[in-house]
């Protein structure tokens, strides 16, 4: 698997990030049983940064905590049996399925952690946990979505001992 992360800001977690977000992008992907090596990239932005990017991707101008930009579209969430090595989406140096982007607001993190009482390395993690499902093709835009992408996150974070 191959993470590379990029950050544009100061990144000050009191927690290994790199380290981090190894080992919860691994965990999803083999909770999932995504079937391939992957390859996702990863930036560490600020408020204004994800900002900028929710409003030329979404047309929605305010900051948020994550951003996923898939690269592998699903018939159904979490279905991999139409994605094989003749897919478009992988890497030819590698092998590696290409899932996607993933951005996150450093300052969302100490931020939401702080109203939701818990730490920001779960936060961090959470998130992390969050947008590995939307590149497997979870949605939140219903409510039964919702819940199982909810039951899913909190599944891998209670398994990976990531508590509230």
């Amino acid at each position: 698997m191959t993470i590379n992360i990029e950050e544009e800001v100061s990144v000050d977690f009191p927690f290994d990030h790199r380290e981090l977000a190894g080992k919860v992008i691994s965990f999803a992907l083999d909770y999932e049983k995504f079937p391939f090596e992957a390859e996702i990239d990863l930036t560490i932005v600020d408020n204004e940064g994800i900002r900028i990017i929710n409003r030329e991707q979404r047309n929605m101008d305010s900051p948020t905590d994550v951003l996923s930009f898939p690269m592998i579209e699903y018939e159904q969430a979490g279905d991999f049996s139409k994605v094989d090595e003749s897919f478009q989406n992988f890497n030819p140096d590698t092998g590696e399925a290409l899932l996607g982007d993933i951005v996150i607001s450093a300052d969302k993190v100490f931020s939401q952690s702080e109203s939701y009482g818990h730490s920001p390395k779960r936060e961090f993690a959470f998130l992390l946990v969050h947008s590995v499902l939307h590149l497997l093709g979870y949605d939140h835009m219903t409510r039964d979505e919702a819940a199982l992408m909810e039951n899913k996150q909190k599944d891998i974070l209670n398994e990976m001992n990531i508590l509230r």
